[in-house]
């Protein structure tokens, strides 16, 4: 009983730390809004990522090679396609950021923009 107690306190504390890692800190909403208002896909720059409605910043894990970025929606690890990837600017905050669509709107895992944490 106590285990069981525990461990539903260290979750609920992960995901209150994940809830916040993953949205904007207030001091940061206009900066993150310039950048992603300024975003193009890297692999069609004629194509905005959206907005901050679909872009935030995320955790990541990487499987051999491969970029694996937590939507916010479900925390589910997405792959990252590389030509998804930006390479040709920095980010605001040297955090990684994730634009895409919510599950529901997206079965298929889209992916929008990423940005890697630090310069790319």
């Amino acid at each position: 009983m106590v285990l069981l107690g525990s461990t539903a306190t260290v979750r609920a504390q992960e995901a209150g730390h994940d809830a916040v890692h993953r949205r904007h800190p207030p001091q940061d909403q206009a900066l993150h809004e310039k950048f992603y208002s300024t975003w193009h896909m890297p692999d069609n720059p004629s194509v905005s990522c959206c907005n901050s409605a679909d872009c935030y910043p995320t955790d990541i894990k990487y499987i051999g090679d491969q970029i694996y970025a937590r939507r916010r929606e479900d925390g589910r690890y997405i792959l990252i396609p590389p030509q998804k990837v930006e390479r040709n600017r920095d980010n605001p905050d040297g955090r990684n950021h994730l634009c895409a669509p919510p599950p529901a709107l997206s079965p298929l895992d889209s992916v929008y923009c990423f940005a890697l944490g630090g310069a790319t």
